[in-house]
């Protein structure tokens, strides 16, 4: 998918990525949502360990999916003695699947998790969800637990 390029989020594009977290994270209100990303957005976000959103911006400059990865001191599975790469979230729209934009976003959190000196990064999903299951170990993440959290070596 050549017209894609990842970058990091800006202000413009609260809109569309606020309609990906609410589809990608039901449970939780729209508002709690919005408010959490405007702070990120702002640089204001209540975190202490780096974190970034990537997003997938097509040739029409529509945002196509977004992956939210951080570090944390310890993810199962990983090395206790190094902070690790986080995948917090990661959504594709859904006209937009099955075009590898999944595989770029990854790769690029895989390349920020490097860039703060992780060896692993992590990520987890639903138990239920198979076919995140899937794609995690297409991307080369393995389970180490079965609530089902990943791990890959960088």
């Amino acid at each position: 998918m050549p017209d894609i390029c990842i970058r990091p989020v800006q202000l413009s594009d609260r809109d569309h990525l606020l309609r990906m977290r609410v589809a990608l994270w039901p449970k939780a209100s729209a508002e709690e949502l919005g408010r959490e990303l405007t702070l990120i957005l702002e640089g204001k976000a209540p975190v202490t360990l780096p974190h970034i959103i990537l997003v997938a911006e097509t040739g029409n400059r529509s945002v196509a999916g977004f992956l939210e990865v951080d570090l944390r001191s310890h993810a199962d599975g990983c090395n206790p003695s190094r902070p690790v790469g986080y995948i917090e979230g990661w959504y594709i729209a859904e006209d937009h699947r099955h075009r590898g934009i999944g595989r770029k976003l990854v790769a690029a959190a895989e390349d920020w998790a490097r860039s703060q000196g992780c060896v692993e990064i992590a990520s987890d999903t639903w138990v239920d969800n198979e076919v995140s299951q899937r794609v995690h170990e297409a991307l080369g993440y393995e389970v180490v637990d079965r609530c089902v959290h990943f791990r890959k070596t960088l």
